[in-house]
């Protein structure tokens, strides 16, 4: 049975919770971590409808964007494959370093852990930056969802 009948009110601790410059702090950079993931899927977004960009990594798309008329459904318009990796390799990656990121905290702390991460986004966004082909563009993705599961991972635990 569920329910306040089992528990013994007198062996009950009060705690008396102040909200100092360390919680705040702290719930500070764990909102932060959360952050990154809508910062990403805002960013990719408007990168993904882009001219330029689709032209240069995905002409296919473009292609099926500037023919809309023969597109039968609105919901579904690019089935692009490659599209779709590019999108979900940072989320699939982000995934895969949350398992890592607790074990190396748990190993070397905090600091060494968020600097590992911070390393992740910096060569994710040099591969990304510098990117003249789809392999470069899809691999920093992924070393940015590296990033992005480090660092939410460890911000949080």
């Amino acid at each position: 049975m569920a329910g306040g009948s089992f528990v013994d009110s007198n062996g009950v601790r009060h705690y008396e919770g102040k909200v100092t410059g360390f919680v705040l702090i702290t719930c500070f950079v764990a909102a932060m971590g959360g952050l990154l993931f809508g910062y990403d899927l805002g960013i990719t977004g408007g990168v993904t409808s882009m001219d330029p960009f689709l032209i240069k990594f995905f002409p296919v798309v473009y292609r099926q964007m500037k023919g809309e008329a023969e597109s039968k459904s609105q919901y579904c318009k690019f089935d692009n494959q490659l599209l779709t990796l590019f999108t979900s390799s940072l989320y699939l990656a982000a995934l895969i370093a949350c398992f890592f990121a607790s074990t190396t905290t748990r190993m070397f702390g905090r600091k060494p852990s968020m600097f590992i991460g911070g390393l992740f986004f910096l060569i994710g966004a040099l591969l990304n930056g510098l990117a003249i082909n789809i392999e470069m563009l899809i691999i920093g993705r992924i070393l940015l969802g590296f990033g992005v599961g480090f660092c939410n991972q460890v911000s949080k635990s």
